[in-house]
């Protein structure tokens, strides 16, 4: 199982958003991440589809789109045609989930569903067949650099384990709080892919950040 890293431009320097994003790249950073806040569904009130298209145009790199919005069905056309490639949204800020899974692969995308901490893993049951990602957030979302909160753990592996058993090859992602010193935790728990904001972007080196994230896993691997 490889190691992917997805630095969260909400911890970034907008102002020198493509120095920062070429520092990510260079340090190996397989995917961007953008965290899409409305406000309603969380309190804060973040991105859209202008930074999804200036990513666009910075690198090739694919766009990682996490919705924390209600009706993120809303945004599914737009949001493909400004260049995201995963689209994961969560299961209570909607109504037809598996309707939106599918369309979301239709347009082109990877389809990914979120889980909060207090969300049950028995959601991704129904709907697995129609997974390309599993996101465990591992803070309530909303902000960024909280803490890593330690019963994470244990819902990646529950998480892991469902997807071993439906021989899915999902991707399982987790946001909140990783940083050098808990992603070998949550790498050992099943984890493969890795949102990590103020981790890298509040480094000095974002490149050496990255790579040493990564380097975190390998001692395990």
């Amino acid at each position: 199982m490889s190691v992917r890293i997805a630095p969260s431009v909400l911890s970034a320097d907008l102002g020198r958003l493509r120095e920062q994003v070429e520092q990510v790249v260079a340090g190996g950073a397989e995917w961007i991440h953008v965290d899409v806040m409305d406000g309603h569904f969380v309190p804060n009130l973040t991105f859209g589809a202008p930074i999804i298209r200036a990513l666009r145009r910075i690198t090739d790199r694919p766009i990682d789109v996490h919705l924390m919005v209600q009706h993120p069905e809303h945004y599914l056309v737009e949001y493909a045609g400004a260049g995201a490639n995963v689209f994961t949204f969560h299961p209570e800020a909607t109504v037809h989930v598996q309707r939106h899974l599918a369309a979301a692969r239709d347009r082109g995308m990877l389809a990914g569903l979120a889980l909060n901490p207090g969300t049950p893993v028995a959601y991704l049951e129904e709907v697995v067949d129609d997974l390309d990602l599993v996101l465990v957030m591992s803070v309530n979302p909303g902000y960024g650099g909280q803490s890593y909160l330690p019963a994470s753990t244990d819902k990646i592996r529950r998480v892991r384990a469902v997807l071993d058993r439906a021989g899915s090859r999902a991707a399982l992602e987790v946001d909140g709080g990783i940083t050098a010193d808990t992603i070998a935790e949550a790498w050992g728990a099943g984890a493969d892919t890795f949102v990590a904001g103020t981790a890298v972007f509040g480094a000095a080196d974002p490149a050496r950040a990255v790579h040493e994230l990564r380097r975190r896993c390998a001692v395990l691997a």
